[in-house]
């Protein structure tokens, strides 16, 4: 079985998420390289083992989660379906069967709602929620306030995220603590609304509810 590591290794994968991560950096986005990549490729596997998916399922979310962004090296329009497309040439190399390849490219390629982004299998699922859940000061490239916009203001403001998964209580839930001196929890709502929706779809094609907790206040 491929795993994660072995796409890690890959010099092909590692230009890709560098060039990427540049491309988005000269437009003014927040960081989405090596450690978003990273955490986003965790957390997917995690929230699949966390609700009982087997070992194979889990590592094909976790390949998801690394190569999810690799087509913002050719654009931000459209990047999750030029990503699928990308990895399956990787994928295709390394000797992946097209099965598990056809559905990791679907994963990638609806893990964005701004681009007709939808859960549509449980890779899918994990990845959206994981993606949506990286919200974090470290992904902010500069320090000097006066100059942030406000999906900068958010995210420095953001000082610590998680996602947990209750399989009991059949809920996985985003966890954030968010200094309110430097962004206010209605700034969040105002630009993270559709990755709430999305996120809460996701859960619910996981068989679970979703519940956004804010300074320790559930909000959703």
């Amino acid at each position: 079985m491929i795993k994660v590591e072995d796409i890690k290794k890959l010099e092909i994968v590692k230009t890709f998420i560098k060039r990427a991560d540049l491309c988005l950096e000269a437009i003014g986005y927040t960081e989405h390289g090596f450690r978003h990549t990273g955490i986003v490729s965790v957390n997917s596997k995690r929230i699949l083992q966390e609700l009982g998916y087997s070992e194979k399922m889990c590592e094909l979310a976790a390949i998801a989660g690394y190569l999810h962004d690799i087509g913002n090296a050719i654009n931000r329009v459209n990047h999750p379906h030029y990503s699928a497309l990308m990895a399956k040439d990787i994928l295709l190399d390394l000797g992946m069967n097209i099965e598990d390849t056809a559905i990791v490219m679907s994963a990638i390629g609806n893990h964005d709602e701004s681009f007709g982004g939808e859960p549509v299998n449980p890779i899918s699922a994990a990845l959206i929620i994981a993606d949506k859940a990286d919200v974090h000061r470290s992904r902010v490239r500069g320090t000097d306030q006066l100059s942030f916009d406000i999906h900068d203001r958010v995210n420095y403001a953001a000082i610590h995220s998680s996602v947990v998964v209750n399989k009991e209580e059949k809920i996985i839930s985003l966890e954030l603590s968010i200094d309110t001196q430097i962004s206010q929890v209605m700034e969040y709502f105002e630009i993270f609304l559709s990755r709430m929706v999305i996120s809460k779809k996701s859960a619910n094609f996981l068989g679970c509810k979703f519940k956004l907790v804010i300074n320790e206040y559930s909000l959703l």
